[in-house]
């Protein structure tokens, strides 16, 4: 009993992990979550510590930090990390966290410096993280010890992910495939071309959820149903003979390009697919037509249909011959959610001669706002006493299902690792 209660007070989450474990084994199979996994805090602060803490994370583009000392910050949680291109010309990561008295180093979200300076005491670091400089500290003080924490990074085909574990899961398969889909844009030569921040007052959980599926476009989202097909995949009951006769077209075109689209799942994570958009539309713009002149890599035809990305849990992402468009979310809290949408052009392109931001940005503007109201009355209904888990639709939904059933898999999984009588109490 003394070993229980001292493990209690060590953990404050204790009874959250059990009761979450609980939960998350007793759930009724493709139905939404029990209430608690969308609104209680506890659960929210596992979900930091067993998912954003330990899973591999969509931080933002390697174009975003072209040369040495260019660097982007970030929050996951509590912990604020800084991504900074080193003399040597790596992506490294670490803590945005000064080894002296724990000031935060960088607080801008984008910049370029010569070395990493604490504000606070000037405490200075090299770009690789070792400490260069730590004014009046005695003739015992070794700098050597006092570098900056570092974090994984890895890049591939232009995009950069970070993991907070210490050890996090092998992705070196989907890296792999991920720059081979990409390969035809040519990700060392894009630029950011627009970027939007919008905070949903709604559970992660629902964001995701949310994009998973598209049987609320139809009536939800107007202008994305423009140029967006809701199912990118042959053997979708959905899929109509004259979508199986557009792809067959397009493969043809794709193989002779040698653009990858094959749909590939890698576990539930992630997933990658070319498809083409509606006949008669080459972009995800109010008219289907090109939103920037010059296209992406040496790409001459418009018509490439879309790359579709999805990385669990926190990114999806969409690649049209002319221009690409890439979406991040970070926890904010229990019921809030940052939603930060990138749109990447060719690096020559020339703003205002070979696109105009605004009119690239409307279709996405509209559905990040329309789907911000959709999932904030979603959690506002969840909140209710009247709320308990729902059946999803196995033809429309099965993307929720796919994602419901990842998160379970992994929160179960690493809620055992740290608590492993949890292994017990199940079995």
């Amino acid at each position: 009993m003394n070993l229980i209660a001292h493990s209690r007070l060590d953990d404050p989450l204790a009874d959250a992990r059990e009761a979450t474990a609980e939960l998350l084994s007793t759930r009724i199979p493709k139905f939404s979550l029990p209430q608690p996994l969308y609104v209680d805090e506890r659960i929210y602060a596992l979900d930091l510590q067993e998912i954003f803490e330990k899973e591999w994370l969509f931080a933002g583009m390697t174009c975003e930090i072209p040369a040495k000392g260019n660097f982007m910050t970030l929050q996951i949680g509590s912990n604020p990390i800084i991504i900074v291109r080193g003399n040597d010309g790596a992506v490294h990561g670490f803590h945005n966290v000064c080894r002296h008295r724990g000031s935060r180093l960088c607080a801008t979200e984008k910049g370029k410096v010569a070395k990493l300076v604490c504000p606070y005491h000037q405490w200075t670091y090299e770009l690789d993280g070792r400490l260069l400089f730590a004014g009046d500290m005695g003739q015992n003080f070794n700098p050597a010890d006092y570098s900056l924490k570092p974090i994984h990074v890895v890049t591939a085909g232009g995009y950069i992910f970070v993991s907070l574990a210490e050890q996090p899961a092998d992705n070196s398969e989907f890296l792999a495939q991920l720059e081979r889909y990409l390969a035809p844009h040519d990700m060392d030569n894009v630029k950011v071309a627009a970027e939007s921040h919008i905070v949903e007052e709604a559970n992660w959980k629902l964001v995701v959820e949310n994009n998973r599926e598209c049987y609320h476009c139809n009536g939800s989202h107007p202008e994305l149903m423009n140029s967006l097909l809701e199912f990118d995949d042959t053997e979708d009951v959905r899929a109509t003979p004259a979508y199986k006769a557009q792809v067959a077209r397009m493969r043809d075109k794709w193989d002779g390009l040698d653009a990858a689209w094959q749909l590939q799942f890698f576990g539930k994570q992630n997933r990658l697919t070319r498809t083409p958009l509606k006949d008669g539309t080459s972009s995800m713009t109010l008219d289907g037509k090109p939103a920037c002149k010059k296209l992406m890599g040496d790409m001459t035809d418009p018509e490439m249909g879309a790359l579709r990305i999805l990385h669990l849990p926190n990114s999806w992402n969409h690649f049209m011959a002319d221009h690409g468009v890439v979406f991040r979310i970070l926890p904010l809290g229990p019921q809030q959610t940052l939603v930060t949408t990138k749109w990447l052009v060719h690096k020559d392109a020339v703003e205002g001669v070979d696109y105009d931001p605004i009119e690239m940005r409307k279709v996405w503007d509209a559905t990040n706002l329309q789907d911000r109201r959709i999932t904030e009355d979603n959690q506002r209904g969840i909140n209710s006493m009247a709320y308990q888990p729902g059946p999803y639709s196995e033809s429309f939904e099965f993307g929720v299902i796919d994602f419901v059933d990842w998160y379970s898999e992994r929160m179960l999984a690493n809620l055992e690792n740290e608590t492993p009588s949890l292994r017990l109490a199940q079995g």
